[in-house]
C-alpha cells in the first residue's frame, strides 16, 4: 500500500506532520471479530495494575472498556486518585495524557493508545510563539501587568510557561473563577489557547466588552496588532480555536428553532461569540450531560458539542428529543484515532511486558506546570 493509505489506516508516519504520528505496523484489523474479547481478556490478565480513563468524546466501542468517563481535567484527577494503578491508559488526546503524567507519581506509567490523537486547538499555541509574544509585551513594558491564563486543553509546554509567569490554568467550568483570580493579579490576562472562550467568558459573565479585546495571531508581525492595542487591551486572545466546536454558526441556531419550535438550544463555551449569545443554555461538557439528566421528558433540545457525546446523551435520555446542532457529522477526528484496535494492542503489549507510546513530560515542565494546575485547585 502507499504511504497516505498507510497513514490513513493508522499504519504509518509522517515526520512532517503533528508531533508524535508514530503508529505501530501490526494493529488488529477493525473487521477482527473477536476484538471486544481480546479487549476484554487483556483488561483482566493486567486486573488493578491498569487503569483505563475515556473521554466523554471517545467512540462507544473504546468507552466500554473505560474504568472512568468524563472530561479532560477529571480523568486526570481520577488516575491520579489511583495510586495503586501501575499503568493509566488514556483513551483521549496527547494533551490529557501530559495531564495525567504531571499529576500521577513516577511509578506510573500513561499510555495514548495512538500517538496521532493529538488536538488542533492544543496546537496552535507552540512555546516558542509563546514567548516570542511574552518578549513583546516585556518590550512594551507591559508584562508585568499581564496575567497569563491558560485553558486545560494545552500542551504541557505552555502549562510550564504559565506556571513559570505566575498564571493558572482554567477548565471551560471554572473559567470565570480563573479569570477573576488573575485580574486580581494584574490589569491584563493573556488567554491561550482558544480565544472563544476567552472572549465568551470575559464578555458574557465578567462585564468586558469586545472592544477590550483583542485577537493575537502568532503568524503575525507584532501579532496583527498595533502596540496601543496591546496597551489599551484588558483581554490579550490568543488566535486559536476548537476545530468541532468552531464548526458551529449562527445560521445553525435559527434554522433549528425554524424547524423545531420551542427547542433548547445547548452550547459548548468553545463555539463563536455569536452562537454562544443566540444559546439558550451555555456550559462545559460536564454542565451539557448534567442539563440534559435534569431536563423534562418530551422536551427538545438542539446540542452544540462533538458527535459522540451527543449520541451518547441521545441514547441515554429516549423520553427527549435530542439532536445535533449542525447537520454535518462534526467528530473530533484526532480523539477517534484511537479506536478499538488500537486500544487491544496497547493492552495486549502491556500483558506482554511491554510499555507501549507511555506519554512523559521532562521534570521542569511537569514542575512548573503543576504550580499552575494547583493555582488553579486552589481557586476560591
Amino acid at each position: 500500500m502507499t504511504a497516505p493509505v498507510l497513514l490513513l489506516l493508522g499504519r504509518g508516519k509522517d515526520s512532517n506532520s503533528e508531533r508524535g504520528v508514530d503508529c505501530p505496523g501490526d494493529l488488529p484489523a477493525p473487521s477482527d471479530p473477536g476484538l471486544v474479547e481480546r479487549a476484554a481478556a487483556a483488561k483482566a490478565a493486567l486486573g488493578d495494575r491498569v487503569f483505563v480513563l475515556g473521554h466523554h468524546y471517545q467512540r462507544d466501542e473504546v468507552i466500554q472498556f473505560a474504568d472512568v468517563t468524563g472530561d479532560s481535567f477529571k480523568l486526570a484527577r481520577e488516575a491520579a486518585a489511583r495510586p495503586d494503578a501501575e499503568f493509566i491508559v488514556f483513551c483521549g488526546v496527547h494533551f490529557m495524557a501530559e495531564s495525567a503524567d504531571i499529576l500521577t507519581s513516577d511509578a506510573q506509567r500513561v499510555v495514548l493508545p495512538d500517538l496521532a490523537a493529538g488536538c488542533s486547538m492544543a496546537d496552535m499555541a507552540v512555546l516558542e510563539q509563546v514567548e516570542q509574544c511574552w518578549d513583546l509585551l516585556s518590550d512594551l513594558g507591559i508584562a508585568d501587568d499581564v496575567v497569563p491564563v491558560t485553558y486545560m486543553n494545552s500542551s504541557a509546554d505552555i502549562k510550564g510557561f504559565v506556571g513559570r509567569n505566575g498564571g493558572v490554568v482554567c477548565t471551560s467550568s471554572n473559567a470565570k473563577r480563573a479569570l477573576d483570580w488573575a485580574y486580581a493579579q494584574g490589569e491584563k490576562v493573556l488567554f491561550l489557547p482558544d480565544q472563544h472562550l476567552g472572549r465568551n467568558t470575559a464578555v458574557l459573565e465578567m462585564g468586558y466588552s469586545l472592544d477590550d479585546c483583542v485577537l493575537y495571531d502568532p503568524h503575525k508581525p507584532n501579532g496583527g496588532l498595533t502596540d496601543q492595542q496591546l496597551r489599551d487591551a484588558k483581554m490579550i486572545l490568543w488566535r486559536g480555536h476548537c476545530s468541532v466546536h468552531g464548526r458551529f454558526t449562527l445560521e445553525n441556531v435559527q434554522a433549528m428553532r425554524q424547524q423545531v419550535p420551542g427547542v433548547n438550544i445547548l452550547v459548548h463555551p468553545e463555539c463563536r461569540h455569536e452562537v454562544v449569545t443566540a444559546a439558550d443554555y451555555v456550559g462545559s461538557t460536564e454542565y451539557i450531560i448534567k442539563k440534559l439528566d435534569a431536563a423534562e421528558p418530551g422536551s427538545a433540545w438542539a446540542v452544540g458539542t462533538e458527535l459522540n457525546l451527543v449520541r451518547r446523551l441521545a441514547a441515554a435520555h429516549p423520553d427527549k428529543q435530542v439532536m445535533f446542532l449542525e447537520k454535518t457529522v462534526c467528530y473530533c477526528s484526532t480523539m477517534n484515532r484511537i479506536d478499538l484496535p488500537h486500544l487491544v494492542w496497547a493492552l495486549e503489549e502491556l500483558v506482554a511486558g511491554r510499555v507501549p507510546n507511555q506519554i512523559t513530560v521532562d521534570p521542569d515542565t511537569a514542575h512548573h506546570a503543576r504550580v499552575a494546575l494547583d493555582q488553579m485547585l486552589a481557586l476560591p
